[in-house]
Formats: structure tokens, sequence, C-alpha cells
């Protein structure tokens, strides 16, 4: 997935401001649930900001992930620099985005990117397993997790460690607590009722 670079040649800042093509990756984050991109081959632009604008990414070998805007006189405009810099650090990140560099799958899981890599043949059935996994989780725990560790990344450490203390116990007033912990002691499987 890329920009048509032809397209946008002929755009103004007032088309851009007007299109407002960006916002759809503010909805991506907005979803409650969680959101596992799998990604194989060339992951670059557009493609790449979108991948960095889901919660979890499972890569194939072939993987290879770049923000190249620099290349054509722009920089990442869907928070390609405020999400990648938050993953993978300032001193990477400037290479990344002045310079083009790429990052492989594994360079990209090394550096916190990605959270696994397979071969091209099994990486899109890990991330269903991935996703199939998390959706078994406690519902609501799994809401709160996601959106507190996205405040952690948006938010000063001290507000958010406020933030996760708060909905630690606030979880404490769910069904779905009351039975997993309950399911724990017993040795059983949880039955999650979202509550």
């Amino acid at each position: 997935m890329g920009a048509d670079i032809k397209e946008l040649a002929a755009l103004t800042a007032g088309d851009m401001l007007q299109a407002d093509r960006i916002a759809a990756f503010d909805r991506l984050q907005a979803i409650r649930k969680p959101v596992v991109a799998a990604v194989s081959g060339w992951c670059l632009g557009g493609g790449c900001e979108l991948a960095l604008a889901c919660d979890l990414i499972v890569a194939s070998e072939t993987a290879c992930f770049g923000l190249p805007e620099v290349t054509i006189g722009v920089i990442p405009g869907a928070g390609g620099t405020q999400r990648l810099t938050r993953l993978v650090g300032k001193a990477l990140a400037m290479e990344i985005v002045l310079n083009n560099r790429t990052l492989t799958a594994r360079e990209a899981q090394d550096r916190g990117l990605v959270n696994q890599v397979h071969a091209v043949d099994a990486y899109l059935a890990a991330a269903i397993k991935l996703g199939n996994e998390i959706a078994a989780r406690a519902p609501l725990a799994v809401r709160v997790g996601k959106d507190i560790v996205k405040h952690a990344q948006e938010s000063f450490l001290t507000q958010g460690v406020a933030d996760e203390r708060r909905a630690f116990h606030l979880l404490f007033a769910t069904e779905d607590r009351q039975e997993g912990m309950r399911a724990f002691q017993e040795k059983r499987a949880a039955q999650w009722k979202g509550k």
C-alpha cells in the first residue's frame, strides 16, 4: 500500500487539508479491539504508517519497513514520525525518516517495531492465531489494557502510571475479574462475559 505520487503531485496544501486523507489512520487508532497487522514484502510510506497505527505486527521474513517520504520532498504525515520514534527510539527514527533507511523484518523485530517474524507461508496464520489468542482473553481487560498501553506511548510517565492504577482498580469491579481469578484457583478455563 502506498500513495499515488502522480495524484499527490497535483495537490496543494489546501487540497490536502480539505481532503483529510489521513483521518482513516485516526479511525484505526480509535478501534477499541486490538488490531493485528500482517505484513509481507515492502511496507513503505503510508503502508508503514498503517502498520504502525495497528496494535501488533506479525511479519513475514520478506517484510521491509520504511518511510521514504524525504525522497519526494515531504515527511510522513499520518503519524509515522511520532509512532516510529516511540517504538524504535530517536536515533533510528532519524535515520529512517531523514535518510530513507529501511528495516528488514528481523531488524524491525529486534528494535521493537514487529512482534513476530515467520516464514512467508506461515506469517498470516500466525497473525490470525495471535488475534484469536487475544480474543479469547477477558474482553474488558483486553480493551482497558490496550487503552492504557496506548496511553503510555502518548503521555508522560507519571500520568500514565496513575491512569494504569485507576484502570487496574476499576477492573476489580468486573464479573470477568471474579471469574478469571476463580478459574485460576480452580485450574480451569475462564468463561468470559465481558461484564
